[in-house]
């Protein structure tokens, strides 16, 4: 049984706790079962908050402080949290957790499981050696858990539990991945790979090879193959080949151009070479395509 030292509740405190009845639903839903939420709430400068569970939770624990100060205790190690920093406590893992007797933590918080819920805390432990992580602070995020809060306060229809925790999912996601979108933000300022793939968007109507586009960025083959794949997932030559596909795709629906007219306009020559390139990443003809769309 949790050890809770909590003699009264916070001012302006909200909780919600899904019932037995709710959560037997939701974990057999399709949609849900893969991720859920069994408690959230919000704790605004919660004084003399501290809770130890022995034996862990039996679910993963979320916590994203706003304002003021605490600690939580992982196995021994301990962690200060500030504004602005998130963590996730493992599910049945040793722990506890306090506000800062000074200066008392304002938390959001949320219980989570369901079959993808340790592979993202795998992926959360990934993003930073200390097991938390300092974010800035969004006005969004808030909405969003105001919103599930809502939605899970309102009634417990199955379709609104399907959306609350799908909600809820992209909440804990956009903590677990916020490293990765500020990567995204950082290499789209005008770093090799996206001058590159800036050029290629441009030129989609005509052909270069790999020689070609090395000797335009003043790079060897090699090290510009081997840099464009890491950080694409691409050769470069696939990658321009992908982006005439797709341009064509959105010729083939809402043009009536040709076949051999689209294929020119992506820079193919060739309409039967283009149609093989087309039908390797679509999985069918330019024809078939077209004619699968305009139904």
């Amino acid at each position: 049984m949790d050890d809770i030292t909590i003699k009264e509740g916070f001012l302006g405190q909200k909780m919600i706790a899904l019932p037995n009845s709710i959560l037997d639903i939701v974990k057999c839903n399709e949609i849900t079962q893969k991720f859920y939420i069994t408690d959230l709430g919000y704790y605004p400068k919660a004084n003399h908050h501290y809770r130890k569970r022995k034996n862990g939770s039996n679910q993963f624990i979320f916590i994203y402080c706003v304002n003021g100060k605490g600690e939580i205790i992982l196995e021994g190690s301990s962690t200060l949290i500030s504004p602005n920093q998130f963590f996730i406590i493992p599910k049945k893992t040793n722990h506890e957790y306090r506000a800062n007797e000074a200066d008392p933590w304002s938390i959001y918080w949320f219980h989570f499981d369901g079959a993808i819920a340790f592979e993202l805390y795998k992926r959360y432990l990934g993003t930073n050696i200390k097991n938390y992580k300092t974010i800035s602070f969004s006005v969004d995020k808030i909405q969003i858990f105001e919103k599930v809060f809502s939605l899970f306060n309102r009634n417990s229809l199955e379709y609104q539990m399907e959306y609350a925790n799908l909600l809820s999912l992209n909440l804990i996601s956009s903590f677990i991945y916020h490293d990765f979108e500020a990567d995204i933000q950082t290499n789209s300022r005008n770093t090799l790979v996206e001058s590159i793939k800036n050029f290629l968007l441009r030129n989609l109507d005509k052909n270069f090879t790999l020689e070609q586009i090395a000797s335009k960025f003043n790079y060897s083959k090699s090290y510009l193959h081997t840099k464009f794949k890491v950080d694409t997932g691409y050769p470069i030559l696939v990658f321009f080949n992908l982006k005439k596909t797709q341009k064509a795709c959105e010729y083939l629906n809402y043009t009536d151009l040709s076949i051999k007219e689209i294929s020119f306009k992506v820079g193919f020559e060739d309409p039967l070479y283009f149609s093989r390139i087309f039908k390797n990443f679509m999985g069918k003809s330019p024809r078939n395509y077209r004619k699968n769309h305009r139904k």
